[in-house]
């Protein structure tokens, strides 16, 4: 039997890569059994309490044998006073932890990110439980760059560029581990997606969000340069996160009933499979995701770094950028830098969106869940 633990916590561009993991675990030992091999898989999942863990793990349907909470809390980029309340529930955390180290004796443990990975990532190591990271960004954030200089023995990257930070460790260039909504099907094409929305198969469709609370900045660029882009004849996406969506209704619908036939918008999408295969363009924010997501649809970019973590976006949108799938437009420049791109793209210069896309296809691997996971299983049973 391979017993695996599954730690994750913060946002879902932590939890979703190791949700994905363990969808592409539960797969290969049922492949196993089918093939009346007797090795089986028990799962289990480490969350924070209060995460947001919990709820996308229950969302997603993943079957794991257990679902497990420790104290943690963050210890960066927070008030001293809310530094010293973590310190301790890490802490708490960590005797919590080597409880049920000893309890569920895993074989490996597998962390993605958020601060729940320092206690479960201590136990472990305390008690010479093997541990694989997984770096989503190029660059890891500082929970990840602590734990897999100190406590990892394997790092998984998206690229292999991640091996930079990590001298002196043992790092496998493994993809993105890509939601299974999002793994493209080779016989739905644009049209599907065109269908799907029921948009115009005639106009160039741009497609714009910033993740599931949104992207202020640039929703608010969009909503002034839609009549413009509209009487161009393009035709706008536009996923505006729950952050701003009150506002956004309320300028959408005081715009003319010509603007608002070419010109959908929705707070959220939870299969952004359609909206990727319909779109001709893509804005966003260029958080990991973007790394694997655009190019398994073939979807070239206009990135918009976050600027509040600049650092590891500007990595992520440099990566695509330096090898043509994108451009990389700024934050604070936006409102006037982003018409005349999208002009020449969706326009003038159909010869350089040809280019970005031939680009970002070149750039798709879809088996990032699944090398991850025969990784996992390689580093259990060894």
């Amino acid at each position: 039997m391979s017993r695996i633990m599954i730690s994750a916590g913060g946002t879902g561009g932590g939890v979703y890569p190791a949700l994905s993991v363990a969808a592409a675990l539960r797969k290969l030992y049922s492949r196993a059994s089918a093939d009346a091999q007797s090795d089986s898989l028990t799962m289990t999942f480490v969350g924070a309490r209060g995460d947001m863990a919990r709820d996308l793990v229950a969302r997603e349907k993943v079957d794991f044998d257990g679902y497990h909470e420790i104290l943690a809390g963050p210890l960066h980029g927070v008030p001293r006073v809310q530094q010293i309340m973590s310190a301790i529930k890490i802490l708490i955390g960590v005797l919590q932890s080597i409880w049920l180290v000893i309890r569920l004796r895993p074989q490996v443990l597998f962390l993605t990110g958020g601060w729940v990975g320092f206690p479960v990532a201590a136990a472990c190591w305390l008690l010479r439980v093997p541990i694989v990271i997984y770096v989503p960004d190029i660059e890891p954030g500082l929970a990840l760059k602590v734990l897999g200089r100190y406590f990892a023995r394997i790092i998984a990257a998206t690229v292999q560029a991640t091996a930079e930070y990590f001298p002196g460790k043992e790092v496998v260039e493994t993809g993105y581990p890509l939601r299974g909504n999002l793994q493209h099907v080779e016989n739905v094409d644009r049209d599907a997606g065109i269908a799907h929305f029921n948009l115009d198969p005639n106009r160039r469709t741009l497609l714009v969000f910033g993740g599931s609370r949104g992207a202020r900045s640039i929703n608010r660029v969009l909503m002034t340069l839609a009549p413009d882009l509209i009487a161009q004849g393009v035709q706008i996406l536009h996923l505006t996160g729950n952050l701003d969506w009150e506002n956004v209704q309320a300028d959408h619908a005081a715009l003319s009933a010509d603007i608002q036939a070419h010109y959908q918008i929705m707070p959220y999408l939870s299969d952004m499979r359609y909206a990727f295969l319909a779109a001709d363009l893509v804005i966003s924010r260029a958080g990991a995701a973007t790394l694997a997501e655009y190019p398994e649809f073939g979807l070239p970019a206009l990135l918009v770094p976050y600027p509040y973590a600049w650092r590891y976006q500007k990595i992520n949108a440099d990566w695509l950028v330096d090898r043509g799938a994108a451009l990389r437009l700024n934050d604070e420049t936006l409102a006037t830098d982003l018409l005349p791109v999208i002009r020449d793209l969706l326009g003038t210069d159909q010869h350089k969106l040809n280019q970005m896309r031939s680009a970002m296809a070149a750039l798709k691997r879809s088996d990032g869940a699944v090398n991850i996971a025969r990784l996992l299983v390689r580093t259990a049973q060894g």
